[in-house]
């Protein structure tokens, strides 16, 4: 293991990547939380996976999420998983009522909230619940709400893509919620490193990645990719959590992965960033990179788009 001058180093080593990290997290007194996760990392990078000690992700939104996708599954299966939490059931039902879902009549069972919605909806909604569930205590960082409010823009974005073609919406929106669970894994091992480096990170996504990679020996692309692993779900998912970073596919492909990346960049250039000295692209751009289908069928301009959104959030926030 790094002694405390070689761990020192390699946050001065991090920091340097992004532009006035180091300067402005020395003022702040927040270095010292950076320095004691520096020291973590240096030997996280020579250990195994089990190193990080993932708290467990709620097991009911997993198990819904392998069901789910199972074309064989009966509605009541999902039923009766949901309802064995008796908690998670009650929160799956209030944002189910939501404004976000709308039904044209309140719910009030498990059994009608899955008849009604089905399981494509219904996946999306309860790892909406889990991931909110996930983060717990960390949702009191300012920093993690606006990662929590980039993670649900991303996922309504991507389902009003979906929808705009020939892919499904609710599985983008999913996709979306899904995207960046390693940076939810992130905040939750370190709930007060990782805020201070979202408060301070300035740049390009990948520049996050690096100073990730340098603090606890994984990037949240890593991570999850080996949680979509861990849990069995469909390799649909792996592609848009590891890859949702990389530059968009030349070859005309347009899948899951390629939503979610755009997704992504306009969840960012629409204010609703992970980190608020995130580089965002232009949004003008972002809709000339759809296909043809779907830049002529999603034609929301910028501001009511962000409007849609915001009340989208809005809406689950205040079940």
């Amino acid at each position: 293991m790094r002694d405390r001058g070689s761990a020192s180093a390699a946050i001065d080593e991090c920091t340097s990547r992004i532009p006035g990290l180091g300067e402005n997290l020395r003022k702040e007194g927040a270095l010292v939380e950076l320095n004691r996760l520096g020291q973590r990392s240096a030997e996280a990078a020579t250990v195994p996976w089990a190193y990080l000690r993932l708290p467990p992700f709620p097991q009911v939104a997993v198990r819904v999420l392998q069901l789910a996708n199972n074309e064989n599954v009966q509605l009541h299966q999902l039923c009766d998983l949901i309802s064995t939490d008796p908690a998670f059931a009650s929160e799956v039902l209030t944002v189910s009522n939501s404004l976000l879902y709308a039904p044209r009549y309140p719910l009030t069972t498990i059994l009608q909230a899955v008849a009604v919605m089905g399981a494509n909806t219904l996946q999306g909604m309860c790892v909406t619940v889990g991931v909110r569930s996930y983060l717990g205590k960390a949702m009191s960082y300012p920093a993690m709400r606006n990662l929590w409010r980039h993670n649900l823009a991303c996922a309504v974005i991507a389902g009003r893509i979906a929808e705009s073609g020939s892919l499904d919406n609710e599985i983008a929106y999913t996709a979306g919620i899904l995207h960046d669970i390693g940076r939810m894994a992130l905040a939750v091992i370190q709930p007060k490193g990782y805020a201070a480096l979202l408060e301070k990170h300035h740049g390009a996504p990948t520049s996050m990645l690096e100073a990730e990679r340098e603090l606890f020996g994984w990037d949240h692309c890593e991570i999850g990719r080996q949680l979509i692993g861990d849990w069995k779900l469909p390799e649909s998912f792996e592609a848009v959590v590891a890859d949702h970073h990389s530059e968009p596919r030349t070859d005309g492909a347009w899948d899951l992965g390629e939503v979610v990346k755009v997704s992504c960049a306009m969840a960012s250039a629409l204010g609703f960033t992970a980190s608020s000295g995130c580089v965002t692209a232009n949004y003008a751009g972002l809709l000339d990179a759809l296909p043809a289908q779907e830049r002529a069928m999603f034609h929301p301009d910028e501001k009511t788009l962000r409007s849609d959104v915001a009340r989208s959030i809005h809406s689950i926030e205040s079940d």
